[in-house]
């Protein structure tokens, strides 16, 4: 039998659709994050708007009460990177890709793991964090009064990537205040990690969230190694494709792959959103021109995106000056009037959910400037080097000065009672 050949917009249309975003669905938050398997979480706010842009009638309060409820944490996970996942994924898959964190220190530190006594390192860091919660930059302190004649920060990554650890979330209104403490995972969730189907297991799940998709592609957002045995083992229960460059595609028979003309709506994705992040040829999502324009380079940083017709058009922030809120958005190319009054539209509800206790609410376009020299790279969004750059607490690097809020909690919901204004789009 030939095998079907699927252009760039077929692909597009099947990840927004396993991505929510072609309609926002009716879903609890939790099975929301299950059906993403998890959200990029170096900064707290994210993965808010990541829901937020994918269920209807989500609230903020919805996750803050899982967090707290400790049916969802915020962790070291994929690729060593801060996600945010539910506690039965966290369980059922951290066995899994334990191995990938493992080895990422000896590919980190190289010959400095040599020195190194894992095993005892755990250990303390396991009793020191039961003891209380303490942040990273703590347990540096803790472990160089152990060994002070140690590598205090190969011993701190050695940590991170083997001890399972959770971040402590407290009473912010994104959930996690800026620095957050560590407590191990097993004590946090009183629960023991669960045996299941290995990386079998992990691969179906991410075609059911990202395909359909190369061997390349699972490797490059799981970490995994021998993917392609992976798939081959899987490959009686999957069907494949070809993509317009002839490679092999892999997928799962029921999974839903709408034709290339369905509509997409305009919509607003955060800093590091997995959309852009999940496969190795992005193109499905974003032009590779434009792929440098969305990466700070100097932290490597995801820029929050927004799409038209279901690609990557543009970058968005929000300013804040007292009680008003701006939503500034940037488009790579000039738009068409509909996708500007989408987008004004859209934006005016994404400003009103991030900044709801301002009093005026504004959208502003922005003039369309050249395309930039894409920004070093690395694949899967630039998380081999993450953990030792983000041992500081496990937060991410400071955004740029304007933006400096954008992470962090503002007031608590309790001091949110003030009035709405309304939005205004200008050109």
């Amino acid at each position: 039998m030939p095998t079907t050949t699927l252009t760039r917009r077929d692909l597009n249309r099947a990840t927004l659709a396993r991505q929510m975003l072609l309609s926002r669905e009716r879903a609890t938050a939790v099975h929301g994050i299950e059906r993403l398997i998890a959200l990029q979480a170096q900064l707290a706010r994210p993965p808010f708007i990541g829901l937020w842009s994918r269920l209807a009638g989500f609230r903020r309060e919805h996750l803050v009460e899982l967090i707290a409820r400790r049916e969802v944490v915020r962790a070291p996970f994929l690729r060593g990177t801060l996600h945010l996942v539910s506690a039965k994924d966290y369980l059922d898959l951290h066995p899994v890709i334990a191995p990938v964190l493992h080895a990422a220190v000896r590919s980190v530190l190289r010959s400095r793991a040599d020195t190194l006594d894992i095993p005892r390192l755990v250990a303390e860091a396991r009793a020191y964090f039961d003891e209380e919660p303490r942040t990273m930059d703590e347990l540096r302190d803790h472990l160089a009064q152990l060994h002070p004649e140690g590598d205090v920060r190969a011993m701190a990554l050695a940590v991170r990537m083997h001890l399972p650890v959770v971040q402590v979330p407290s009473a912010t209104a994104w959930g996690y205040p800026g620095t957050a403490d560590f407590a191990p995972a097993a004590s946090w969730l009183g629960k023991p990690f669960r045996e299941g189907d290995g990386p079998r297991a992990l691969v179906l799940r991410y075609l059911a969230s990202f395909g359909p998709a190369t061997a390349t592609d699972v490797q490059t957002w799981s970490g995994l190694a021998r993917v392609k045995d992976v798939l081959q083992s899987l490959r009686e229960r999957l069907c494949t494709f070809r993509d317009e460059r002839g490679r092999e595609l892999f997928d799962l028979p029921d999974a839903p792959r709408p034709p290339a003309d369905t509509p997409a709506p305009a919509r607003f994705v955060p800093d590091y959103d997995n959309l852009l992040l999940a496969h190795d040829d992005r193109t499905r999502v974003i032009a590779d021109e434009h792929r440098g324009r969305i990466v700070l380079s100097a932290n490597l940083r995801i820029l929050p995106t927004f799409l038209v017709d279901g690609f990557v058009a543009g970058t968005w922030t929000i300013e804040r000056k007292k009680a008003s809120a701006t939503l500034v958005i940037a488009p790579f190319e000039a738009l068409a009037r509909g996708a500007r009054d989408q987008l004004a539209e859209e934006g005016e509800a994404l400003l009103r959910f991030v900044e709801e206790d301002a009093g005026v609410f504004d959208v502003r376009f922005e003039k369309t400037g050249p395309a930039k020299t894409p920004a070093a790279r690395a694949k899967g969004g630039g998380n081999v080097k993450a953990p030792a750059a983000r041992a500081k607490g496990g937060a991410a690097p400071k955004a740029p000065a304007a933006r400096a809020k954008s992470g962090a909690a503002p007031k608590a919901p309790a001091a949110r009672a003030k009035g709405r204004g309304t939005a205004k789009a200008k050109g």
